[in-house]
């Protein structure tokens, strides 16, 4: 990769827009924009490797709201937080006054007095997540327009109904490192496909995520899925223009094999159908636990029909030379691990286990990126500063 001069370098080239917007979509971002993220996380990462402090911040707050699970994206938030100088309080809705009724806009007034970001995962209700990110950005604008807030905190997507920025984003970096260079992944084939779980219910964003952004580098994109277990329609649409824009090609099959076929890259990860999400989402937020339950079942006996949907050691072969790399966002359903039957095979997933903990590793870099680009006009200038000062993070 780069050196650190030449990451300085790269970064005055770009033509960008980043201070003082919010990440929410990726494909909200020009290609500099999404450039200028990979190199301010490539930088970050060459000076915490080399033992250069990178706090940009001597103090301030960073809120994670997180209304869905998380263990990956949770601490890599608060690593980047943390990299940065800034300390991170979660919001526990649950023990705020949210429960009685406080509106968005009061709480996101009410939490940002000092604060400097706020990183939002609300990925479980279909149609509402990215539209609630917005609706917390348009509150804080409303607050720093009065007078009520000091500053406006800036927003991270750390997933939504729509796309995971953070987690497609590490992904990108992790293919750019892993190839060499972000102008190599040009003509190389990824297989995203849905792939068998013993569960129900995993959001669609992370396959949106892939194919919305991969199709912005001249990549060869193949989304497979059994029939019925479709993503958002705008997203696919939008994936095809992408690759005919970048001069890459993009595909739907309905066969794991076909995708897999010489492919450089597979991804296989288990989604539920976008008519299940859109069933979901009414009975969440009812708390209706009957209806819950019997869509459970019934999704679970529909997902039992594809069991053959697996990343096996047979289905790799079909991948160029047999070598392709495997990809997830973790955690994974392994055969015989960590369940009996699942996404991929325990002696596949075993093979690229390393690569895929270094492939979430990205992760904290990619945020911290996103937060010093949307708090800082000029970030070479502040990189710059950060080397030149040479702050040992730890004492030698």
């Amino acid at each position: 990769m780069k050196s650190f001069d030449q990451i300085l370098e790269s970064l005055k080239q770009l033509n960008t827009n980043l201070f003082a917007n919010d990440f929410l979509l990726t494909w909200e971002k020009t290609e500099d924009e999404l450039k200028q993220t990979l190199l301010v996380a490539e930088a970050l990462k060459t000076l915490r490797e080399n033992n250069i402090s990178t706090k940009v911040f001597d103090s301030g707050l960073a809120v994670s709201n997180f209304r869905d699970n998380s263990t990956r994206t949770r601490f890599s938030f608060a690593s980047a937080c943390n990299m940065l100088g800034l300390e991170v309080q979660d919001l526990d809705e649950g023990k705020s006054q949210i429960a009685h009724g406080e509106t968005v806009r009061e709480t996101a007034n009410m939490i940002s007095f000092l604060t400097d970001v706020i990183g939002i995962r609300d990925d479980m209700f279909l149609g509402e997540g990215h539209t609630y990110m917005k609706e917390v950005g348009d509150a804080l604008d409303d607050g720093f327009r009065n007078g009520v807030l000091p500053q406006r905190p800036g927003i991270v997507n750390l997933q939504c109904d729509i796309d995971h920025p953070t987690q497609a984003m590490a992904d990108l970096m992790h293919l750019a490192n892993y190839y060499g260079g972000l102008e190599n992944l040009k003509g190389k084939k990824i297989a995203m496909t849905w792939a068998y779980s013993p569960s129900y219910g995993k959001p669609l964003s992370v396959p949106q995520g892939i194919i919305g952004l991969m199709t912005r580098f001249g990549m060869e994109v193949d989304l497979a899925y059994p029939e019925g277990y479709n993503l958002i329609d705008d997203v696919v649409t939008l994936a095809g223009k992408n690759a005919a824009a970048s001069g890459g090609s993009f595909r739907v099959v309905n066969s794991m094999e076909v995708a897999f076929h010489n492919a450089d890259i597979v991804y296989p990860k288990s989604w539920a159908p976008f008519e299940v999400m859109l069933r979901r989402t009414p009975l969440l937020k009812n708390n209706d636990k009957n209806g819950l339950k019997a869509l459970e079942e019934e999704c679970l006996a529909n997902n039992a029909r594809f069991k053959d949907w697996e990343c096996t050691e047979e289905m790799m072969k079909l991948t160029k030379d047999g070598k392709a790399l495997y990809m997830h966002c973790l955690p994974a359903d392994i055969s015989g691990v960590s369940c009996d039957e699942g996404e991929v095979q325990g002696s596949v997933f075993e093979r690229y286990r390393i690569e895929t903990y270094k492939e979430a590793g990205f992760k904290p870099y990619i945020i911290a990126a996103m937060i010093l680009n949307n708090k800082f006009k000029n970030a070479a200038a502040i990189l710059k500063k950060l080397d030149e000062r040479g702050t040992g993070r730890i004492l030698v």
